[in-house]
């Protein structure tokens, strides 16, 4: 995208890797060091504290229990969720501090001059904090300590300034290292286009290792490192540029420039605007002229302040920054906006993002923000800089309901509508650690009227009853609970996402069990679960752009989604990737699709030039041959494109989803059928492991299936195999005899 800076190379990623990885091991134990100095796991107040010390106490005890921390009986409170928080907090707070400060983002007001703040450097934050005066009024005893602080000042939707976890210092040892990885990480890692996007994956990188490793089945506490998956960039300009970039194109376009066009590249080229080069997006070629591949989504709204994209599973933000600056272009080339206005506007009508992990909602929220400054609009000589950005439409969809019905329902006045829209929510969010955005309010009226929320949010806030540290924390994670709802409960234009893979042999129970419930179609995988739920929120009319693994298109256990896809909705582009399309994933672990589909009947629909009605088409794309990232990036735009009739693929086998000349040859189950695949017909006779045999001459190494990702698995057999299976085929138990 115009404005977009470099991406991070290889070599500094490392180095941001190791210190990440480095970062959380630290600030972990400083965490559990500090709350184990002010005994926050024990439910007596210790001697030595004093009466501050222990309100702290209360406080970071109530906000343990809200994010799942167990009382155990009452006597011993476990910690490891507030650990985490705590740690995660206080590194992203400095981390973030210095993104600012070296994009010249980091804003100082002078007590004086609280309206006119200025940018500083980390050097006049260190300056600054050596200052008694300003060292008090900030409460800090470094430079570091200051930047973290006014940046938490400047994102109060990302930092809650007032959480007990700000309160808490980490001992000198702890600080000190933490400051030091910091300061040794180049300045180039803060100029980088992706560089937020690999921290949360460096965050999680061990954590992920450690659930692979412990083969459990992944839940609430696995979710989120197991399921998170860095989305390249190609993916999500090919996405953006084939839907958005479509619309615009269908728009901009004059009947000529369709008809008269001699290449793709001249359309692009009259497509784009200053800000949106679409140099990703695709077109064929018709009897009559061109059109857009994936198609004109006729049924989008006409103007963009009606647009609405939702990312359900935004991860660090990557499809929501990328469209924030492509939008952005859009409307002020179409409205004649400013390029400030048109920021704020896009942020405040246009996008939207939910997210399981609160840590990535964050994240995201602060990539958003950091993307709006940090851009360069068309026709201006620099970014934008600082200036206020209205609320952020993004949420947690994970956040869970911890406290009991009646706690929950206590912060609103009794026998209110509040009240019962309180208990909805109770009920909706009971297990939103699990289902995230899988979560779907009931079609019902009894919602939250906002301004009754933030009165009785209000009144929480400021309680000083006795339990007023538990009234405070439902207080907030019922505000982010009802954020989530509105998001959860609107309809949108288009859904961008890259869809969390996980089969169902590895869900925990209850996700196991709400996925056979909810989507008895597509529960083999929470990746197909999520392609349902996606077209579940996309307006009549709305569209699906997804980054999906591709088993579904062809595995039997997926029949019936395929056909009830091919006959509801309309399938516009797939792309095949294949293996090796992830850069960070090597090997055959993931392979790939990109697809658009959009919510609306395969019937007959009228192309933009054509008179005549023809059959809805599938444009689609096959890079999978291709070895890396880069070539299938280049391919998806130099690749040539096929089509199908949508309707004939109802035809194939199992409506396995196929372009190309296969379609039109006979199938092999007309002319034979397969008893059953390789089989001895006397496994105990010509199998055995290979610790059983000493003379290996007519046994070869076998592979079995395996239960599990590990070296050597299903590494154990061998086979009877002489004479290239000879002896096998002429056994007497053999189905499929030799000549």
């Amino acid at each position: 995208m115009s404005g977009s800076i470099s991406p991070l190379d290889k070599p500094l990623r490392g180095q941001l890797e190791r210190t990440v990885a480095r970062a959380r091991q630290i600030a972990e134990q400083g965490a559990r060091a500090a709350l184990g100095q002010l005994a926050v796991n024990q439910k007596q107040r210790p001697a030595w504290l004093s009466d501050n010390d222990n309100a702290l106490r209360l406080a970071l005890r109530a906000h343990g229990r809200q994010l799942g921390d167990a009382l155990n009986g009452g006597s011993v409170q476990a910690m490891a969720r507030l650990v985490e928080e705590t740690a995660y907090e206080h590194w992203h707070r400095m981390l973030f501090g210095r993104f600012l400060a070296e994009n010249g983002l980091l804003m100082y007001a002078d007590p004086d001059d609280p309206d006119n703040p200025v940018p500083v450097s980390l050097e006049e934050c260190m300056e600054l904090a050596a200052d008694p005066g300003v060292a008090s009024a900030w409460n800090v005893k470094n430079g570091w300590q200051l930047a973290a602080r006014m940046a938490a000042m400047q994102l109060p939707q990302i930092f809650n300034v007032d959480s007990p976890v700000f309160q808490l210092g980490f001992a000198p040892e702890h600080q000190q290292k933490l400051e030091k990885l910091l300061a040794g990480l180049p300045p180039a890692v803060f100029t980088a286009a992706d560089s937020l996007g690999w921290v949360y994956q460096f965050w999680q990188s061990e954590a992920k290792d450690m659930v692979n490793k412990a083969e459990v089945k992944i839940g609430s506490r696995q979710l989120p490192a197991v399921t998170q998956l860095f989305t390249e960039a190609y993916m999500v300009d090919f996405l953006l540029d084939n839907t958005l970039g479509a619309w615009l194109a269908a728009r901009k376009l004059a009947d000529a420039d369709w008809q008269n066009a001699q290449s793709e590249d001249e359309l692009r080229q009259k497509a784009s605007i200053p800000g949106a080069p679409l140099n990703c997006l695709r077109f064929v070629k018709t009897a009559s002229g061109w059109r857009a591949a994936a198609g004109n989504f006729p049924d989008w709204p006409d103007s963009l302040a009606d647009f609405r994209l939702l990312d359900p599973c935004c991860g660090s933000g990557h499809f929501p920054v990328s469209a924030l600056r492509m939008l952005a272009a859009m409307r002020m080339a179409c409205e004649g906006l400013a390029p400030r206005e048109a920021v704020a506007r896009v942020l405040e009508q246009n996008l939207f993002g939910l997210e399981l992990d609160p840590r990535c909602v964050k994240l995201a929220a602060f990539a958003l923000a950091f993307a709006a400054w940090t851009w360069t609009p068309p026709g201006c000589e620099g970014p934008l800089g600082f200036f206020q950005l209205p609320k952020l439409n993004i949420a947690c969809s994970g956040t869970p309901v911890t406290a009991d019905r009646e706690k929950w329902l206590a912060i609103a006045p009794p026998n209110s509508r509040l009240r019962n829209a309180l208990a909805l929510l109770h009920e909706e969010f009971k297990n939103a650690q699990t289902l995230g955005s899988l979560i779907e309010p009931e079609s019902s009226e009894v919602r939250p009227d906002p301004q009754e929320l933030r009165e009785a949010l209000a009144k929480a806030l400021a309680s000083e009853s006795s339990d007023a540290d538990d009234l405070r924390e439902t207080a907030v994670a019922a505000a982010g609970i009802a954020l989530a709802t509105e998001i959860l409960a609107r309809k949108y234009s288009l859904i961008a996402t890259n869809v969390p893979y996980l089969a169902r042999g590895k869900q925990a129970e209850e996700l196991k069990d709400f996925c056979e419930r909810k989507y008895p179609r597509s529960r083999q995988d929470i990746a197909t679960v999520f392609l349902e739920r996606c077209l579940r929120l996309c307006a009549k009319g709305g569209t699906c752009a997804l980054v999906m693994p591709q088993n579904w298109l062809f595995l039997g256990a997926y029949k019936k989604l395929r056909e009830e896809l091919l006959k509801q909705d309309s399938w516009n582009m797939l792309a095949r990737l294949g293996p090796g399309a992830f850069e960070t994933i090597s090997g055959e672990v993931v392979k790939a699709i990109l697809i658009i589909l959009s919510n609306l009947p395969p019937t007959q629909a009228t192309p933009l030039l054509e008179e005549k009605a023809r059959p809805q088409l599938m444009a689609g794309l096959d890079v999978s041959g291709l070895p890396n990232a880069e070539a299938k990036a280049r391919g998806l735009i130099e690749a040539e494109i096929m089509e199908a009739e949508q309707a004939r693929q109802l035809e194939n086998p199992d409506y396995r989803v196929a372009f190309g000349e296969a379609n039109a040859l006979a199938y092999l189950k007309e002319y034979a059928y397969s008893h059953k695949g390789l089989s001895t017909g006397d496994i105990g006779r010509y199998v055995f492991k290979f610790w059983e045999i000493t003379d290996y001459a007519i046994w070869h190494f076998y592979i079995q299936n395996a239960n599990s990702v590990k070296h050597f698995d299903g590494r154990t057999d061998v086979i009877c195999w002489g004479e290239n299976g000879r002896i096998i085929y002429n056994a007497s138990g053999a189905f499929i005899k030799g000549r």
